[in-house]
């Protein structure tokens, strides 16, 4: 298997910039991400209950193993404020080997 089947990008949005930093932070501490690049702000147009809503809300792209991705959906599911967060993973397809190399090195192994 090489870097890239074993690398993704897991993103996550919330209404609560510092929250997300401060969540972004306790992954990178964890080893359950390499790094995190947030945006904000970002403009977020979704039906939410039968009625359009828009909303300011900052975006964080995280670099990490795809094995531990299950374990970045519960923390999520489990302090996040939304009641049905975005969470997702995609895919890298290709990438500088020594960045993927180091995303890596950087989590750690599931457990």
């Amino acid at each position: 298997m090489t870097a890239h089947d074993q690398v993704c990008e897991v993103v996550i949005t919330a209404d609560n910039e510092e929250w997300l930093l401060a969540f972004t932070r306790a992954l990178v501490t964890d080893r359950l991400a390499a790094c995190g690049q947030h945006v904000t702000p970002i403009r977020s147009i979704y039906r939410w209950k039968n009625e359009i809503q828009q909303d300011s809300e900052t975006r964080v792209a995280l670099h990490t193993r795809v094995d531990l991705f299950p374990a970045i959906l519960d923390r999520v599911k489990h302090q996040h404020p939304y009641e049905v967060p975005c969470v997702i993973a995609l895919p890298i397809t290709i990438g500088n080997p020594d960045y993927l190399d180091w995303v890596i090195t950087e989590t750690t192994e599931p457990e």
